[in-house]
């Protein structure tokens, strides 16, 4: 792996609190991701699953975890399984992990090769009464693939059909919406990453560049920094192009007096950042489009500030509306009458701000976690407001990642600037 080794204290803890969520005598098992393919032989690049990671640190394929911590034989409470290596797979792909390895990563005393994985199952699940099957349950998950996971739930139901079946899912959400110090050390070198390649960008930017080209200097940074690339497809766009909220083709050119929208972001150790900016091209903003980016920012200012003990996602993101709702009408774009008139499902300034404010952040970018739940010292959320007047060929996001915490709530991006007259200046510089 590119990032520095993580202090397998993280993965040890994790399995603690995951164990005392668990029923009595259960068992969880939990599959790494497959590798995808393309077309003839060809792969995409490997991406752990979330859960596994963050109950083991392992970031190999063909790795399967293993947790019944009721189980009588003390050496079976917590077992990895990893692929075992060979010449050929040293040759071809590189080593892969040995047994010390595998330990010392995971901090997992009984390890074991993958392919003696039935033969040591059938010691643990016959003493388990409850068994935990992981599935991807997030609320936008809209995959038609079959994972792994789904797979070997309809194996295993096969095999063992009298066993008691949970969902592992909702006990995940719970436990990484709260992030452990060493996660947020993770998490914090990520936006460090990202704002080295923001900075690199305002030197770079100007009239005339390809939106690629400056997609091509934000991988050359990241990567230099030992982050796989990007935590998402990023989104460089110029001009109305800002106006298509997930635009990723990245093919235009940066015009003399338009916006250009930076949604990008590095990943660490899997950990995600998630930034976004939205610089004047020639480096010095319109009186028109300082008056949105100053409205924008007033939003952000104020959503941060609700980002603390307390608040609950639905609360929060109807005072964040109403707060957009007065900007909207300083800038001359909905009136009074425009919300008087307006449907409750979807409110006048939907028109300009379409998407919501906030979510969670972590292994996964858009991260697990329950809405439901009041805001927790250690979660942490992106706050990420914007307008979109594709009148006027305009849109402007300003997004950073919040940690709250028991006395408010700290900025992983504070460094990062986000003034109008900051950005103007070092363009200029």
């Amino acid at each position: 792996m590119r990032y520095h080794p993580i202090n397998n204290t993280l993965f040890t803890e994790n399995r603690k609190q995951f164990a005392n969520v668990l029923k009595p005598k259960s068992l969880a098992i939990l599959h790494a991701n497959d590798f995808m393919p393309t077309n003839a032989d060809g792969t995409m690049g490997f991406k752990q699953n979330s859960n596994l990671f963050y109950l083991s640190g392992v970031d190999q394929e063909e790795t399967i975890l293993l947790i019944s911590p009721d189980h009588p034989d003390e050496k079976y409470r917590e077992v990895l399984f990893v692929r075992e290596t060979n010449e050929l797979i040293a040759v071809w792909e590189g080593e892969k992990l040995t047994k010390e390895q595998a330990r010392n990563v995971s901090g997992i005393k009984s390890v074991y090769w993958t392919h003696q994985f039935e033969r040591v199952f059938s010691d643990i699940i016959f003493v388990a009464e409850n068994v935990y099957l992981n599935t991807n349950e997030h609320t936008r998950n809209s995959s038609l693939v079959q994972t792994r996971e789904a797979r070997y739930i309809e194996e295993f139901r096969q095999k063992y059909p009298l066993h008691q079946l949970s969902r592992l899912a909702p006990l995940m959400h719970q436990l990484r919406a709260i992030k452990h110090p060493v996660e947020i050390e993770l998490m914090q070198q990520a936006c460090n990453i990202t704002a080295s390649g923001f900075n690199r960008l305002l030197k770079f930017v100007k009239p005339g560049v390809q939106e690629y080209e400056i997609e091509a200097e934000l991988i050359h940074e990241f990567i230099r920094n030992r982050s796989k690339g990007f935590a998402y497809q990023p989104i460089v766009a110029s001009g109305a192009n800002a106006c298509v909220l997930h635009y990723i083709e990245n093919n235009k050119a940066c015009k003399d007096g338009d916006v250009l929208l930076l949604d990008v972001a590095a990943e660490y150790a899997n950990y995600a950042s998630d930034l976004t900016r939205s610089i004047p091209v020639n480096g010095r903003f319109t009186k028109r489009q300082r008056e949105v980016y100053d409205a924008v920012l007033r939003v952000f200012k104020s959503a941060k500030s609700m980002l603390v003990v307390g608040n609950i996602w639905d609360e929060y993101h109807i005072e964040v509306g109403k707060i957009m709702e007065s900007e909207l009408i300083g800038l001359g774009l909905i009136t009074k009458d425009d919300i008087e008139k307006q449907d409750p499902e979807w409110p006048a300034y939907k028109k300009y701000f379409p998407h919501g404010t906030s979510h969670f952040l972590g292994l996964d970018v858009h991260d697990v976690g329950n809405k439901y739940q009041r805001f927790e010292a250690g979660m942490v959320f992106t706050c990420e407001p914007g307008i979109y007047i594709r009148e006027e060929g305009l849109g402007i996001r300003l997004e950073n990642n919040i940690l709250i915490t028991e006395n408010g709530n700290t900025d992983l991006m504070a460094h990062i600037p986000i003034e109008a007259e900051e950005i103007e200046d070092l363009m200029n510089s």
